[in-house]
């Protein structure tokens, strides 16, 4: 079994590759050629356990396991935290472990930048990055890596890590608020952990596309209401761990397959003033596509640790 540490994966998990398996991974997810569950959890006092297995055709088999505590402060352990142990599919033998905690928020990122990159007008466009953990951090270098950004705008309910953030990217500067961060963008990142609405319907112009990874409610309904849905899986209206808080109740039929866009089967952008809303909730076939890219590099350049496990 391979061993791959934090540091390895982020050498080996190339953007490049990352974007075409994930785009292979979620076509293959809508086409119903993938074999995912839904994501199940335990609960204990402060957070979550959550198991994600999958298997994609020509990807891999594997699952994650991810623990999510919301109080965490960064400063002891990040709020997600996560392995991935791959099998092979034609055995079933356990092949590598490999850590997860960059890899989810590196392939949470990037499936949002191939979503903004479908779904949005033509560039330049100015971006509002909202949140500044761990999550805005890797969307702005996901972002960056995709799309042709004119100004960027980052805001987040503690001002010093939006400085901080900013600080690390020519070219991007903090804001006071989320509303000053989205006023005109053409791109909206919502990346916090808020139970609550981070934005409101107001402040979307037409044309403009918002991308949500959070967890806990950070969408208004008026927004969720006037977009047009875009989704992984539409087990994104299935209840929690599963399905996303802002999707409770819409009709699993009106929402639009990311897969089936980025393979061609559906449109992307429909009309200039359309406003898109990718409602990420992460998915298996995510890691899959992650984890592979990482063992095909790691592979080739002899990286890792070789534990026995007989």
């Amino acid at each position: 079994m391979l061993l791959l540490s934090e540091s390895e994966v982020r050498q080996l998990l190339d953007l490049d590759d990352l974007a075409e398996a994930l785009s292979t991974a979620l076509a293959t997810l809508a086409a119903g050629e993938a074999s995912v569950p839904p994501r199940i959890a335990a609960q204990a006092a402060a957070g979550m356990l959550a198991a994600m297995p999958g298997y994609v055709p020509g990807l891999g088999l594997a699952a994650k396991l991810v623990s999510i505590y919301p109080g965490n402060d960064g400063a002891v352990a990040p709020s997600h935290q996560a392995v991935v142990v791959a099998f092979d599919e034609a055995t079933g033998t356990p092949t590598a472990l490999v850590s997860g905690s960059y890899l989810t928020a590196v392939r949470t990122a990037m499936t949002s930048a191939l979503a903004a990159r479908a779904l949005c007008g033509p560039g330049p466009l100015a971006l509002a990055v909202l949140g500044a953990g761990i999550q805005g951090a890797a969307h702005l270098i996901a972002l960056s890596h995709l799309l042709p950004l004119g100004e960027v705008r980052i805001a987040s309910r503690n001002p010093d890590k939006a400085a901080e953030l900013a600080a690390r990217h020519p070219g991007a500067r903090a804001v006071a608020s989320f509303e000053e961060a989205v006023e005109g963008a053409g791109v909206i990142c919502c990346c916090t952990d808020a139970s609550s609405p981070v934005l409101e319907d107001g402040w979307i112009r037409a044309g403009a596309h918002v991308g949500s990874v959070g967890s806990g409610g950070e969408l208004p309904e008026g927004l969720v209401r006037r977009g047009r849905l875009v989704v992984e899986s539409r087990d994104a209206t299935a209840p929690r761990p599963a399905g996303a808080v802002e999707l409770q109740g819409i009709d699993p039929a009106a929402l639009t397959l990311l897969g089936d866009v980025l393979a061609g089967r559906a449109a992307g952008r429909r009309s200039p003033g359309e406003v898109t809303v990718f409602k990420s909730t992460g998915h298996a076939v995510e890691d899959v596509a992650a984890c592979a890219v990482a063992l095909r590099r790691a592979h080739g350049l002899g990286v890792g640790t070789a534990l026995p496990l007989g």
